[in-house]
């Protein structure tokens, strides 16, 4: 288990000074916060618990961003932007929400408003909500769709990861209202969907869809649907959640319409979001020893060209690896040239390997009489002599096979690290054995807590789709009937 995982900036400075990976990536714990700040995609804030994107990182995050916009666009979510603060009465509308997000809330004072205190944003159902209330009026107002992209606060006090877990970090949060439930309910599915194939799509990380059990639902929900993966260590990640929030949110604040019956009704509401923690995951499930192994489709460079150069031939082939570094830039890949001289190609081989960029360009003096150059896969390590003319076509090629590599590798990880369990023992064992496990389970709270303390920690992470439990089959703790079977594991 993480505790206090993020430490003073101090002790950070002294061993960033360690050039290169000192931890192999079997120490997941001690692995993943070196990589995350030596191949600089965040650092460490003066303030406990936060951090700092740095362009790495930040680069990832908008090409999730580029990436589903226009996804949500097709289906009729349009951006906009709701304050950062939120009174404290409109958390007390809604009980359950108010109760669950209690802990976690960052207040402020507030004496030019009647001294009302103002939360920091942990989430926007609320404020949403109130203008919603002001903006839907009749049925043709309906779907209301709108999503912004913008940063919370949930005050964490232990367990805080870089990505993973912080006191503040970046999100998307979609919140839109319907006529009626069946409708709502589709778009809470269809979004679901949309993160699952984003993920794979673009991170190249396999997950597992399902609904989460009334313990782990969102606070103020009717259901919580999530897509969860595995990472190396055996922990789950959930990875993004869509919630059917029912009309509890909008009959607290008044929301209603006149429908095509020219009546009063209470629209459905329903909300969803990922998160930067999307890019711990694929730090965490693409790494290897060396260092980062960017996704293609995410890297903020495709390819570095490295010239191994000597001075006789240092003019021509500088001119080759600047038009090499100008034409493909001009077919939209991302490219850096590496031309500094008071590093070696080894030096420089390594630190390109640590920042996990997918493609490594080499050419020398004997490449160049040749009209030849080497591209070598971060994942693989893989080299070949590519024909210059050639070369666009090689990248292309490489990079999709690379991707399609990645996440065949991930998912043959998370299926192999699958299992099922039919006692308490064999679901002991499993966890220990750094698994997710499948049970018939009854769905009571208190049996989840029993096998947390009994599996040292193990929590339910979703009840996937498309797995019913037997008939007859009996829960894994108590032995009543099983009313669904969910998986268990430990989690970030």
């Amino acid at each position: 288990m993480f505790i206090n995982a993020i430490p003073d900036a101090s002790a950070m400075e002294k061993k960033e000074k360690t050039l290169g990976i000192t931890v192999k990536k079997e120490n997941l714990a001690e692995w993943y916060p070196e990589i995350v700040v030596k191949a600089e995609m965040a650092d460490y804030s003066p303030v406990k618990g936060c951090m700092i994107v740095r362009p790495n990182a930040y680069a990832i995050w908008q090409k999730i961003q580029d990436y589903f916009n226009p996804v949500i666009k097709k289906h009729g979510v349009k951006n906009a932007y709701f304050p950062l603060f939120v009174p404290e009465s409109f958390f007390h509308k809604e009980a359950k929400h108010a109760e669950g997000f209690s802990p976690e809330v960052a207040w402020v004072g507030n004496k030019d408003e009647g001294e009302e205190r103002l939360a920091v944003r942990p989430t926007s159902e609320t404020i949403i909500a109130d203008s919603f209330a002001k903006w839907v009026r009749s049925w043709r107002d309906l779907p209301l769709k709108i999503n912004q992209w913008a940063n919370v606060v949930r005050w964490e006090t232990n367990q805080t990861r870089l990505f993973l877990r912080t006191r503040e970090f970046l999100w998307q949060e979609g919140h839109c209202v319907y006529e009626n439930e069946a409708d709502c309910e589709k778009d809470v599915l269809l979004i679901l969907d949309e993160y699952a194939k984003l993920a794979e799509d673009l991170l190249a990380i396999p997950s597992i869809k399902g609904v989460k059990t009334d313990k782990e639902k969102f606070a103020g929900a009717k259901r919580t649907y999530t897509f969860e993966s595995l990472m190396p260590d055996g922990r789950a990640l959930q990875m993004g959640t869509s919630h059917n929030l029912g009309q509890g949110f909008m009959e607290a604040f008044g929301v209603k319409f006149l429908g095509k019956d020219e009546k009063e009704h209470v629209p459905w509401y329903n909300s969803w979001g990922i998160t930067t923690r999307l890019i711990g995951a694929a730090i965490m499930t693409h790494g290897d020893d060396k260092g980062m192994v960017m996704p293609p489709r995410v890297a903020p460079l495709q390819a570095v060209i490295v010239p191994i150069l000597f001075e006789d031939s240092k003019q021509k082939v500088l001119d080759t690896v600047r038009n090499i570094k100008h034409d493909l830039e001009a077919h939209h890949y991302d490219v850096h040239l590496d031309d500094r001289e008071e590093y070696s190609p080894g030096w420089k081989f390594n630190e390109w390997e640590l920042k996990g960029v997918p493609l490594r360009i080499e050419l020398g003096p004997k490449d160049l009489e040749k009209h030849q150059c080497v591209i070598v896969r971060r994942d693989t390590g893989k080299k070949q002599f590519i024909n210059l003319a050639n070369l666009k076509d090689a990248i292309k090629t490489s990079l999709e096979e690379m991707h399609n590599d990645m996440l065949a590798k991930a998912r043959k990880f998370l299926e192999s690290n699958l299992a099922e369990a039919r006692t308490m023992d064999d679901l002991a064992a499993r966890i220990k054995q750094k698994k997710m496990v499948l049970v018939p389970f009854c769905g009571e709270a208190g049996c989840e807590d029993y096998i947390k303390e009994r599996t040292e920690g193990a929590v339910s992470r979703c009840i996937p789709f498309g797995k019913k439990a037997e008939k007859g089959a009996k829960c894994v703790q108590c032995g009543k009937d099983a009313t669904a079977m969910a998986y268990f594991a430990k989690a970030y």
